[in-house]
């Protein structure tokens, strides 16, 4: 009681209320900012740092951050002009992306290996890419019909991989394997249960050569040949809508592509899995070439370009269609185009030969041979040597054959090594005894140049037949149609001269893109290229119409992908504001 009497009795603090903290300060009290300004004579110490352990701790930092967008990427394709593009494609993505597409592979933190799985020799390189990259401790994604036909290979285990109707995804895949997991796309694209002919045609692309499109019109085929490995990886037919393949033509020649070439297993079969054909495609085509461009249709096999002589000799009598047709025989003996199930007869190929040949004058009919099918005997290697003696093609394409994993010429009885070896050397030097081109010695001619040949001594254009004409290399006809006068003849070329006065048509009005310069994006995207360095939020989510489909050919809207720029802007942030504090 004593001591609560003694409590009550005490003074207190404040006899009054305080309503508000600020009642205890007087109006004659300094201001915070006027004890700041009066402190002039402090002198800031500074604390020393251990900068071993600052770089060490900095080193760490930097190790541990995996920012996707910003590694090198190599990318090595093998094969076909449809396995080209695929590849053109995937590099165009992943630099718009921010990836940079490196040709060093030394420098490249990731491989992106497109592989081709027609013979032996092509996937043994790609095994041995593989194995290479891994010795250097390189990151691989692996796409191609090599890992889409044999996705359990042993060499492949652990793998990213991107099937042959994925690449619009290699994105995702590249992004997913440097963060260290395996991925692996091999779905087929559908629309309503119907299989589509592959990834978009609008995606982003980086053409190999600026000068040059390469367009595939559909991909698998009707065909169930013995040899083939392709068919496993590919499928069966599914061809790109004719409104969409001549929308990505009118695109190309926008950027200023002077040469067309049309791809895909079986060009000929193009549309009949679509109610269309492959003239009614290429009609629409020739109403949007400009003068001076050309177009080149890629291959087809003998039986589906019967039924469209009449149509095909018409098309390739236009003057910006390249006389020119690869037609794949592969043999001379009928028995053994039945053991390949090849679905037609010599007498059918010699029917397109000579059709074609009589409508129009001076066309190039190239064609494959395969030497050493299993079966084939002395006397059907003679009917083969026979006919190329009576076409002698300027253009042939020689092969040994190799029996490919799971096919079903792989378990028929082999012909022996040696055997291959000597027909495929016999039939070498019959192709080499005649020169198709030196009856064109003095002709003028009309030639679209496209490339810097491979000594980089002279500059490669064709004629209207596709033969190859060298030319001097003189910048200002790169990508132009010049008249030249021919005045050498080799076994698989003509040299040219410019002729006086010759006539000079430029197919474009537009600049060509540079060399790695990214298709398809538009004049805001590439800007945003340029300066990625000046990285902020308002660039990828600030304008509702940055991400729009319109400016990417890919929806770059998805909240993933939001979530993935809006995380690697704030750990820029971070890290900047880190290395500031401890300079």
């Amino acid at each position: 009681m004593a001591a609560n009497s003694t409590l009550q009795n005490m003074p207190a603090t404040c006899d009054t209320l305080l309503e508000d903290i600020e009642d205890i300060v007087s109006a004659h009290d300094p201001k915070p900012q006027d004890r700041l300004f009066a402190r002039t004579k402090i002198v800031p110490h500074v604390r020393k740092r251990n900068k071993y352990k600052l770089d060490e701790w900095t080193e760490d930092l930097q190790a541990d951050s995996v920012i996707p967008g910003t590694q090198k990427i190599w990318v090595k394709t093998w094969g076909c002009s449809h396995n080209n593009s695929d590849g053109e494609y995937m590099a165009g993505q992943l630099a718009a992306y921010g990836y940079k597409i490196t040709e060093n592979s030394t420098t490249a933190d990731l491989w992106l290996l497109n592989s081709c799985t027609v013979k032996n020799p092509a996937e043994d390189h790609f095994r041995n890419s593989i194995k290479k990259a891994q010795e250097e401790d390189k990151k691989v994604v692996v796409a191609g019909c090599v890992p889409q036909a044999q996705p359990r290979m042993d060499y492949l285990k652990g793998l990213s991989i991107i099937g042959v109707q994925q690449i619009d995804r290699v994105v995702e895949v590249v992004e997913e394997t440097i963060k260290g997991h395996s991925v692996r796309l091999l779905g087929q694209k559908k629309e309503k249960g119907k299989r589509l002919g592959g990834a978009r045609l609008d995606l982003p692309k980086i053409r190999k050569n600026p000068l040059i499109e390469i367009i595939s019109v559909n991909t698998g085929c009707l065909n169930a040949c013995t040899y083939c490995k392709t068919k496993h990886a590919r499928g069966d037919l599914a061809s790109y809508p004719v409104e969409e393949l001549v929308d990505r033509a009118i695109q190309s020649f926008q950027e200023g592509v002077c040469e067309i070439w049309l791809t895909s297993e079986d060009t000929g079969a193009y549309g009949r899995d679509i109610g269309t054909d492959l003239p009614t495609l290429l009609w629409k085509l020739v109403e949007v070439i400009p003068e001076g461009a050309m177009l080149r249709l890629g291959m087809t096999n003998p039986p589906y370009i019967l039924e469209h002589l009449e149509e095909m000799a018409k098309i390739l009598l236009h003057p910006r269609v390249y006389s020119f047709l690869h037609v794949p025989v592969q043999t001379g003996s009928d028995s053994v185009l039945m053991d390949m199930k090849r679905e037609y007869c010599i007498g059918d190929f010699k029917r397109v030969a000579d059709f074609l040949k009589e409508r129009v004058p001076g066309i190039t009919i190239a064609t494959d041979i395969i030497c050493g099918f299993p079966g084939e005997g002395e006397e059907d290697f003679k009917e083969t040597l026979k006919l190329v003696q009576e076409y002698k093609f300027p253009s042939l394409f020689i092969n040994q054959f190799y029996p490919r994993p799971g096919t079903p010429a792989a378990k028929l009885e082999q012909v022996p090594a040696q055997v291959k070896k000597q027909r495929t050397r016999e039939l070498s030097q019959l192709f080499q005894s005649y020169t198709p081109y030196d009856h064109k010695v003095g002709m003028r001619q009309q030639v679209l140049i496209t490339e810097e040949s491979f000594d980089g001594q002279y500059y490669v254009a064709h004629n209207k037949f596709y033969e190859q004409v060298l030319v001097p290399k003189q910048p200002e006809f790169l990508g132009k149609m010049i008249e030249v006068d021919i005045y050498e003849a080799g076994k698989h070329f003509m040299k040219g001269k410019p002729a006086d006065n010759g006539k000079i048509h430029t197919p474009s009005i537009v600049r060509p893109l540079l060399k790695g310069e990214i298709s398809g994006l538009t004049e805001e995207f590439k800007s945003f290229g340029e300066n990625g360095s000046a990285l902020s939020a308002h660039h990828f989510w600030g304008s509702e119409n940055y991400f729009s489909a319109s400016l990417l050919p890919w929806n770059l809207k998805s909240s993933r992908v939001k979530m993935l720029y809006m995380g690697l802007a704030v750990l820029t942030v971070i890290t900047a504001v880190t290395m500031a504090i401890f300079r």
